[in-house]
């Protein structure tokens, strides 16, 4: 096992593997920014580095200091967390040049299951089922053919995108030059990549991804699926496991398929096969997610598997010492990203200080958390508070219990999504597991007036509260000679 592990991330999942790290006995490096000098993370960690200015592409994603600031503190090996620098081949090739283990998969397999069209060409040949579409677009007029071929709607999307961006629904030939130009000006920009892909667009389909873990030794098993489905501009909002979407004919079906898919790429360490599934429960390779992702929390409760332990083991060395016949899933579980952000503004970002944090807890609640009273969210990065999960013995209860922690939740100071979530839980569709990717856009029209006026209240005293600090800042500078930003901390951890 490893002595060191370096976190090249921020925010709660800096903190979640800082706490598999420490049940391991292995010591932590925090990296973090200007912003996150006090951040949770940094605090908790045994030892912490500064690696540069606030904006991400300063500091988090900059693979020179990052890699420096291993070396700098003797740790043996990275944990990329999600997000960031996760599934960049070229850093965990920089890893592997510095001697550094990255916590991770191969840079082949980063490489080869990232670009979408080449991940499709992966599973055509392991003999998955992906959804109908071409491979690379050429001309505008190849496009227009292409698609009348396939069959409107199709969906338009970047072979180097994630994260929700880089994608257009296409209905009509009369929309396919302008959506095509507009989607490969937003994945030029976002990716640094316009190659584009087409594939036909599944009816009201629901998102099922399927967890696997795979070995150095060649063993892989997959811990069953999550049901991703409602999402906002297809950004994952709400999560559970099992999933209602199939039956468990089906459920062992997707777990094979999804482990043929990790072979066909070698796969080492925790990854995420993600598919579309359409009301006949037929389903269909989406792609792959090479890192931890942000709903893992959800198959640790229902599966008893503690999947980041599991990644540090395995890039140690260690045989998966689970068989695919002791991974059962047991009772219901659920999780609300809990975001700094207004669902009456078209969930806007809402950074500022949190004045009042109450976190629920009781029997079956877990909050996966990076913020704390009186933290400052800063508007560079994510804008996420926690992963508030909820288990019960049932689908039912594990509901009532995240409703129940929903309205134990206080966060003071800012404005988040805390109201959306309890909206989204209680509707009758949700409540009946009749959802699709598509549910939010179509059912969500705004916020009950009484959730809408609380956020009103908590905005209207965050600015007042925030004048009078400035204003009491302002009047006491010259007296004490200070100077507005200049910081002064104690931190118990070892590097600065």
């Amino acid at each position: 096992m490893f002595k060191r592990v370096l976190i090249a991330n921020r925010g709660e999942i800096a903190v979640r593997v800082i706490r598999a790290c420490r049940e391991l006995g292995v010591e932590t490096v925090a990296v973090y920014s200007d912003a996150d000098r006090s951040a949770l993370h940094v605090q908790y960690a045994d030892y912490a580095v500064h690696i540069g200015p606030s904006p991400s592409a300063e500091s988090y994603l900059v693979i020179p200091k990052i890699i420096d600031a291993a070396k700098k503190t003797g740790a043996e090996a990275i944990h990329p967390g999600y997000g960031f620098l996760s599934e960049r081949a070229p850093f965990a090739r920089a890893c592997k040049d510095a001697g550094i283990v990255f916590i991770g998969p191969t840079p082949d397999a980063i490489e080869r299951m990232g670009d979408k069209v080449t991940a499709r060409q992966i599973m055509q040949q392991a003999k998955v089922p992906v959804v109908p579409g071409t491979d690379v677009l050429g001309s505008e007029d190849e496009v227009l053919k292409a698609a009348e071929q396939i069959g409107f709607p199709v969906m338009f999307k970047a072979s180097a995108g994630g994260g929700g961006k880089g994608m257009r629904l296409v209905h009509s030939r009369d929309e396919v030059v302008s959506a095509l130009r507009g989607v490969r000006s937003e994945a030029k920009s976002s990716f640094g990549d316009d190659r584009m892909y087409m594939e036909k667009f599944v009816e009201k389909p629901r998102h099922v991804e399927v967890q696997v873990l795979g070995d150095t030794h060649g063993n892989i098993i997959h811990l069953y699926e999550r049901e991703c489905s409602l999402q906002r501009r297809h950004q994952k909002v709400i999560e559970e496991s099992p999933s209602m979407a199939i039956t468990d004919a089906i459920r062992e079906q997707m777990g094979q398929v999804a482990v043929a898919a990790a072979k066909a790429v070698n796969y080492v360490g925790a990854g995420t096969i993600e598919f579309l599934v359409d009301a006949r429960q037929n389903f269909y390779f989406l792609e792959m997610n090479t890192r931890i992702q942000v709903e893992h929390p959800v198959t640790e409760l229902v599966t008893g598997v503690d999947l980041v332990k599991a990644q540090i083991e395995i890039a140690a060395g260690e045989r998966l010492t689970l068989q695919q016949k002791d991974i059962q899933q047991r009772g219901w579980a659920v999780e609300c990203r809990i975001y700094a952000e207004d669902p009456a503004r078209e969930f806007f970002p809402s950074p500022g200080k949190i004045e009042i944090l109450r976190v629920p807890g009781g029997n079956g609640i877990r909050d996966d958390s990076g913020v704390y009273e009186g933290w400052d969210v800063p508007i560079f990065y994510d804008p996420m508070i926690s992963k508030l999960c909820a288990y019960g013995r049932t689908r039912t209860e594990a509901i009532q219990r995240m409703l129940r922690a929903l309205q134990e939740y206080t966060v003071e100071g800012i404005v988040t999504n805390i109201p959306f979530h309890r909206w989204a839980l209680q509707h009758p569709r949700f409540m009946a597991g009749d959802i699709d990717t598509g549910f939010i856009e179509k059912e969500f029209h705004g916020l009950p007036e009484e959730d809408a006026l609380h956020q009103e209240v908590i905005l209207t005293a965050a600015a007042i509260a925030a004048f009078h600090k400035d204003q009491a800042l302002a009047s006491a500078l010259p007296q004490q000679g200070a100077t507005r930003g200049g910081v002064s901390a104690w931190r118990g951890n070892r590097w600065r």
